[in-house]
């Protein structure tokens, strides 16, 4: 069985991957899986710590082969506020329901959920259903041992 015991991030300049494994957001945030290839097969990761795999990054096998990490499309909702201090509060709403959330400088996407979308709209947001990755923020309450904090180069909503 393939073994992936060291994670690289998205421009590690290793080399080319051998195959590739498509992951969604929570699959993406792992210590311990078996994850199943594109080209059939599957990699044992097996990491010391959880980790978030960055898009693009790669999982080194310990042959030295590399498995490139793609992220995968996701249904979501892209909320969308009047101006930015009306995000910022649609943004504490969202958190207030400790609801994952992806932070931009002029949306929030999240994935999509029946409950969410009407409070959200009574509260004056624009809801947009949108297929593409996510990378929400992690929890502040998450391990400080964890390795892997995955910004994806997407622009933050403080920035």
């Amino acid at each position: 069985m393939l073994r992936a015991t060291t994670q690289l991030p998205a421009g590690h300049a290793q080399g080319p991957a051998f195959d590739s494994v498509v992951l969604d957001h929570d699959q993406r945030r792992l210590r311990r899986r078996l994850l199943p290839l594109q080209g059939g097969g599957e990699v044992m990761v097996d990491f010391p710590q959880t980790v978030t795999l960055d898009h693009l990054g790669a999982l080194q096998l310990d042959d030295g082969r590399l498995v490139e990490i793609i992220a995968a499309p996701e249904h979501l909702y892209e909320v969308l506020g009047r101006d930015a201090a009306h995000l910022v509060r649609l943004a504490w709403h969202i958190g207030n329901r400790h609801t994952s959330a992806q932070l931009e400088a002029g949306r929030i996407l999240i994935k999509r959920d029946h409950v969410l979308k009407p409070m959200l709209e009574g509260l004056g947001a624009r809801i947009v259903e949108v297929h593409e990755p996510f990378y929400a923020e992690h929890g502040a309450y998450h391990s400080h041992a964890d390795s892997g904090h995955a910004d994806s180069g997407h622009a933050l909503l403080a920035r």
